[in-house]
């Protein structure tokens, strides 16, 4: 049990931060998408403690953190020329790539498999922790696992004091969903694994051949293999009973005019979406970028209100809004009205 410590973002709090990882413990650090919760990737008992911490299945791989693109090699065994295109277009940045692993990387850190995900955010917070350790730190979302990702230093408290040592606060998180992740099919294709800021019309910039996973919009078997967080488990979940309303704004005002009660919150894009109804609602962004950066916040809010049965609007499945969706999807545990 440890007296969680919240840290600033100077030279001494990254140094005090840096030694606690190289001495195998974790640490919440701040990033552009969420908070990660931070260890050293090559210590096997050292990612048990996320593990751990998070309450975390451990065929659910872990995404590796790098500060610089030097860093990459030794981490993978084979780096697609794709690969490269998509660094030198995002990162640094919210992009995860999945390369076969070097022997390096421990099975713990990639769930069991023979790959590895490897991203380098583009926080300078995240990026001086890295290149204080001077080893790559595997960091999934810094909440208990199946609740919705912090995305300030207090959501990180909220869920995880007592059970690290410390928490960076480096602030709001300015992208809000986790990142992209993808992988490569041949010489000229990418498989979208989890959608995120880098979206998949970003990515037909480099190839236009992207293919979007059926795991990404369909609930996955509890037998199948995985190869990027966020695919298989119900994820983002509030205590309330969530069901999407994948309609227009006319006919969702119709369907919860007949089906809300007393235990009803809805979950809309601005107010004006409730006019003409006496339902208590919270709103979660007029438009995809805004929809990305407070989604996660609106979910934890719906257990401070103590919501009980939620109707959300659906976000649109293109752009960022295919981020939001899939996280909204998994938060709903796949429960989606089509009118």
């Amino acid at each position: 049990m440890f007296d969680t410590k919240i840290l600033g973002t100077d030279e001494d709090s990254i140094a005090y931060a840096a030694k606690l990882l190289s001495q195998g413990e974790v640490v919440g650090m701040p990033t552009e998408t969420v908070y990660g919760l931070a260890a050293n990737a090559f210590d096997e008992a050292a990612v048990r403690k996320i593990f751990a911490a998070k309450g975390r299945p451990a065929d659910n791989p872990l995404i590796v953190h790098i500060s610089d693109i030097s860093q990459l090699e030794g981490l993978v065994d084979r780096i697609p020329p794709l690969a490269v295109k998509c660094a030198e277009k995002f990162w640094a940045g919210p992009l995860t790539m999945i390369m076969p692993k070097s022997e390096k990387i421990p099975m713990v850190t990639s769930g069991g498999l023979d790959t590895v995900g490897i991203r380098m955010p583009s926080h300078k917070v995240a990026r001086a922790l890295i290149s204080a350790c001077g080893f790559p730190i595997a960091a999934p979302s810094a909440n208990l696992s199946g609740s919705p990702s912090p995305t300030t230093a207090q959501h990180v408290l909220n869920d995880m004091h007592g059970r690290i040592p410390a928490i960076i606060d480096g602030g709001a998180c300015g992208v809000g969903v986790e990142s992209t992740v993808i992988s490569f099919e041949g010489e000229d294709g990418i498989r979208l694994l989890r959608p995120g800021f880098i979206s998949a019309e970003d990515l037909m910039e480099i190839t236009p051949n992207v293919l979007i996973d059926k795991g990404v919009l369909e609930k996955l078997g509890e037998n199948v293999k995985v190869r990027s967080p966020g695919m298989k488990y119900k994820h983002y979940a509030p205590k309330a009973d969530v069901t999407i309303i994948d309609s227009s704004l006319e006919a969702f005002r119709e369907y919860v005019k007949t089906h809300a009660d007393n235990d009803t919150t809805l979950m809309v894009f601005t107010d004006s979406d409730c006019e003409g109804l006496d339902i208590p609602h919270i709103c979660y962004g007029a438009n995809d970028e805004e929809q990305a950066k407070e989604l996660f916040d609106v979910l934890r809010e719906l257990d401070i209100i103590g919501a009980k049965k939620v109707y959300a609007r659906c976000p649109n499945k293109d752009g960022v809004g295919l981020a939001v969706y899939n996280r909204l999807l998994r938060a709903a545990g796949f429960q989606v009205v089509k009118l």
